[in-house]
Parts: C-alpha cells; structure tokens; sequence
C-alpha cells in the first residue's frame, strides 16, 4: 500500500485537474470536490505536525545544485498602487515595515535596517496548491527576532502579514501562529539565490514559512500585526484566499 501525503496529494492534484488549477496560485481550486479533498489534508498535517512531531522540526534543505533553473513568479508581480510603485522607483529607499498590534514596542524598519539584523539562509522546495514546485535559496531575518524586538503581549496568538498588492481592490493578507512565527525556518526574505528579491518575488519582503503550501508564503509584506484573533481580519478566515475561496488557513506539507 502507498501512503500518499499531503505533498504527494496537492502534486497528484496537480497534475490531474488540468483547467480545474490555473496559473501561478493566484486563482482558486474551482471544484468543490478538489477544495474538500484538500481540506481533509488540513486536520490530518495539522494534527501530525502540532501532536505528533516536534514543533521545531525543519523542512528539508537542498544543496545548492538541486535549485532550480526557473523559479516561476505566482499571485500578483506588480502592485498596483502608486505608493508601491513609487517604493519600487526609488529602491525602496524610504520604504519602512511596520510592527504593530499586539506589542509592547511598536517599530518601523526601514530596509536598510532589516537586512543589517542577523539573517538566515536556507534552499527550500516551494509547493504551490496548483501543483507545481520550485526549489530556491532565500536570505532574510528570522521572524522571530523582529517580535522579539517588538515584544510580543501575552495575548498575541497571531501573526497577520498586510500587504502591497490587492486583488480588485481587496487588499491581500495572509497570516500564521506564533508556532509558525518562531519556527527558525520563518524568515522575512529580502533576497532570492543570492540577489535582492524582484518585484516579482514579493521586493522588498517576503514571508517565508516552508513547512506550508506556497498561498501562505505573502508577498509585498509592508505591516506585520500581532493579534489575539482572526476575527476582525478580512473575513476571520486568516488570509485572502481562505476568505474569498475556501482555501484551508492551516496548509501545512
């Protein structure tokens, strides 16, 4: 008997729906069987990974001879607001990320600062819900560091992630746990195989958090917010994708 994970099940999906899975996993998994075969996955990788194994577990790294020769864009690779684009004119020179909510020390960081934190880099598979994968290297600060620095209140459960980029005018959000946030593998890229991350990777910002599907991994990221609950953010399903299509919060490979 073969044991088929959840990985192997998003990849098999992929692979099979043909026009059911559109391009860059920036559309929805149109069929509700699809969306229900995927939800399964979510209770199970879920209960797996917070009961069943350590919750400082690393996904895989690869050398760097196994990366990919073409790391495909996903989702939105241009923000269209001015704001942004004017970041993007001037090298984001005067661009700061805000960290707020439920802290003790609120920041704005320019840039320059975060990327003269201490940093982390790591080869990583990136697997998008739509099927496809990509192997890359990115370079960032451990998310952990900038809520430390931050300080977190007793009552933040939550990690919220509001970005540059929208989809019809609704704004794009993604967010994880504090489990997630402190895995040593989250990471706030600002480079991708060894240059500064493109504008279609998610310049100048990029959550990486590698033990999830590639939805999860937000783009343009311009306010990290802690929070207590879900609730007041988008729809109260933790993300954009979760609210608008019914994609699990919890997409844990």
């Amino acid at each position: 008997m073969t044991l088929l994970t959840r990985r192997g099940l998003i990849g098999s999906l992929g692979a099979g729906a043909g026009g059911l899975l559109l391009s860059g996993c920036d559309r929805i998994v149109a069929a509700p069987s699809v969306k229900h075969v995927v939800g399964i996955g979510e209770t199970l990788t879920m209960r797996a990974q917070r009961l069943l194994t350590n919750r400082s577990a690393l996904a895989r790294e690869f050398p760097a001879s196994d990366m990919s020769p073409v790391f495909r864009t996903n989702g939105n690779t241009m923000p269209q607001s001015e704001a942004y684009q004017a970041h993007v004119v001037h090298r984001f020179a005067d661009w700061r990320l805000l960290i707020d909510g439920l802290v003790r020390r609120p920041q704005s960081l320019s840039l320059a600062q975060i990327r003269a934190m201490p940093t982390r880099t790591q080869i990583t598979r990136h697997d998008c819900v739509e099927g496809w994968s990509a192997i890359g290297k990115w370079t960032g600060v451990p998310l952990k560091l900038l809520i430390d620095a931050a300080g977190a209140l007793p009552a933040a459960r939550y990690v919220v992630f509001h970005c540059a980029d929208d989809f019809d005018g609704d704004p794009y959000y993604e967010s994880i746990d504090l489990i997630d946030a402190h895995h040593p593998q989250t990471i706030l890229a600002w480079g991708m195989n060894d240059q500064l991350l493109s504008v279609g990777h998610g310049a100048p910002l990029r959550l990486r958090v590698e033990r999830q599907l590639g939805y999860k991994q937000a783009k343009y990221v311009m306010r990290v917010e802690l929070a207590d609950s879900l609730d007041n953010i988008g729809s109260g399903k933790g993300g954009y994708w979760e609210d608008s299509a019914d994609y699990q919060w919890y997409a844990g490979i």
